[in-house]
């Protein structure tokens, strides 16, 4: 299954790493960067935009 999560905050960040710990191919999107950082080391693609992140 492949996913996109637009917003890694308080609820958004704790969900797409529990994604990410059971498998799924996930793209992150937030206007955080620091986020979307911790994201993509735990496993995430990073998309440019919130429409790049829909379209994956």
């Amino acid at each position: 299954m492949e996913i996109a999560f637009i917003g890694l905050g308080n609820m958004g960040g704790p969900m797409a790493a529990n994604l990410l710990e059971a498998g799924h191919a996930l793209t992150v999107f937030d206007l955080d960067a620091n986020a979307v950082a911790a994201a993509v080391r735990a496993g995430a693609a990073a998309a440019a935009s919130p429409r790049d992140a829909a379209a994956r």
